[in-house]
């Protein structure tokens, strides 16, 4: 993990994943709403709109290959901000955690907006909490200990 572009690809790689698993146990599997494929058919259908929902497994194949993107993405934003944002060099606990809460409100207030123009409102209740708190432990927490492992590698 030395080099900047294999610790984006890692780390992208295990903070997606972490990511894709808990939406699915807890979505699919704890509250049972729905299924693994559905989730990930939800998120071709950024893209493929409801076509990706009688897509099958390919459509599901596509969200998660769109989902990883996402998840690279937010990654490679870390890795390039970090340097300007000195805050974030202060704790990497707090650093995961407001990260988290910016990607969070990325997706829901700009991008699935920007995607999906008709959406249900937001309420301040427990799918809105769970939401942010799978993205501030799966996405935000690890993208910031594993850019501090990368910094402490080099």
């Amino acid at each position: 993990m030395k080099s900047k572009s294999g610790a984006i690809f890692i780390t992208g790689l295990i903070a997606g994943t972490l990511d894709v698993v808990a939406a699915i146990t807890i979505y699919a599997g704890i509250l049972n709403k729905t299924t693994g494929v559905k989730i990930l058919q939800s998120i071709a259908s950024g893209i493929f709109k409801k076509e990706a929902y009688s897509g099958g497994s390919q459509m599901a194949l596509y969200g998660l290959l769109l989902h990883y993107f996402i998840a690279f993405t937010f990654t490679w934003f870390y890795f390039t901000v970090y340097p300007y944002f000195s805050f974030l060099k202060k704790n990497t606990l707090i650093s995961g955690i407001v990260y988290g809460i910016f990607v969070w409100i990325i997706m829901n207030l700009v991008v699935l907006p920007v995607v999906f123009p008709v959406l249900p409102e937001k309420h301040l209740d427990f799918p809105l909490f769970l939401s942010m708190i799978i993205l501030i432990c799966c996405i935000g927490t690890p993208i910031a200990f594993l850019h501090k492992k990368y910094l402490s590698l080099r």
